[in-house]
């Protein structure tokens, strides 16, 4: 009589096996801990490592609170992060992005919650971003008071991620800023932008390194620096200023310029019956736009629809108070342009 054949005991898996390392991701969750901590205030409450983040609104600040939020990621200016290993300026355009977002509808930025995913986790890397991602928040004031750090093996390349926010911020409904007061002659004033900031870098990277065949650290003459380092400047953060103009009265409206450049930012904020007529010339074009243009051919108008063009914050100021905002920001050292005027028209923006 045969014997039973043997069956062979099938080895345990882990979740180690799949790719997932928990070990390291409780290491790198200590690691960033202390950072998320030093952007508390007393309001928030509880520590990170909860299953949400609490934070106490200030209601004897705020009579009858609105609180507005805004989510957002970094997009494909991560690809050149990856490729410079330059990881502690991406949670900053993060921040500063999502903090404009809240800040043109007056509100003051709260408290802010991040989202990193990547393949497999690297500590090291880890930190960095979250350490710039605190010091966006220490630097407008709001709390980074938590988030999500997920490894998903096999669905990200490796030393690569995604980094994404949001935010919550609060303004008194009466100084809620929608736009609804802009009329016919208000004064269109631009404040500059640092670069690209982070829109239109899908286009830009297409230009630069399969057009031109650039690489990082090629140096640019038309932009007297390398193209890595002219294509990673900061997201800047508009909320010092927008506080002053907000505090004073001064704005009907207000734009932050990202993705779909002026021609599809302003008129988010346009009554029904208005438009906004701009005087080309009128502001200073980085060089980086210019170079772009020249290098893709790309017409005038696939370059406002993609890129800010050296504007990343338009503000609308009544006829009747721009010598008091134009004092205002010369006061606070605040460059800045008159673009042209609102007329009548249906919400679209009119170049000339």
């Amino acid at each position: 009589m045969s014997s039973a054949p043997s069956q062979k005991k099938t080895p345990s898996v882990t979740y180690a096996d799949a790719g997932v390392d928990i070990p390291s991701g409780d290491r790198t969750k200590q690691r960033i801990k202390y950072l998320a901590q030093r952007t508390f205030n007393k309001q928030v409450l509880g520590e990170i490592g909860g299953f949400g983040g609490l934070f106490k609104l200030d209601t004897e600040r705020y009579k009858n609170p609105v609180l507005v939020s805004s989510a957002d990621g970094v997009g494909t200016k991560l690809k050149l992060a990856f490729d410079m290993n330059l990881h502690n300026t991406v949670g900053q355009d993060l921040v500063n992005h999502c903090v404009n977002d809240v800040a043109v509808q007056g509100a003051t930025p709260l408290f802010f919650l991040d989202y990193l995913a990547t393949g497999k986790l690297d500590p090291e890397i880890a930190e960095k971003v979250v350490s710039g991602l605190a010091d966006g928040c220490r630097a407008n004031g709001c709390a980074l008071i938590g988030g999500e750090t997920a490894q998903m093996p096999g669905f990200y390349r490796d030393g690569e991620y995604d980094l994404a926010g949001f935010i919550v911020g609060v303004v008194d409904r009466e100084k809620l800023i929608t736009g609804a007061g802009i009329r016919a002659g208000d004064v269109i004033v631009g404040l500059p932008s640092t670069g690209l900031h982070t829109n239109g870098y899908s286009l830009a990277r297409k230009l630069f390194f399969e057009g031109a065949r650039y690489s990082a650290e090629h140096y640019v003459n038309e932009l007297k620096e390398k193209a890595g380092i002219a294509l990673m400047k900061t997201h800047r953060s508009y909320l010092s200023i927008i506080r002053k103009l907000t505090a004073a009265d001064l704005v009907a409206g207000m734009a932050h310029i990202t993705g779909g450049g002026i021609t599809e930012n302003l008129p988010r904020i346009l009554p029904k019956n208005l438009s906004a007529s701009i005087e080309m010339g009128s502001w200073t074009v980085l060089p980086i736009f210019e170079h772009l243009q020249k290098l893709g051919n790309v017409s005038q108008e696939e370059m406002f629809r993609t890129f800010n063009m050296g504007i990343g914050l338009i503000c609308i100021v009544p006829i009747e108070k721009y010598k008091r905002a134009k004092s205002l920001l010369d006061r606070a050292s605040e460059h800045h342009f008159v673009m042209g005027k609102i007329v009548k028209g249906d919400r679209k923006v009119l170049y000339s």
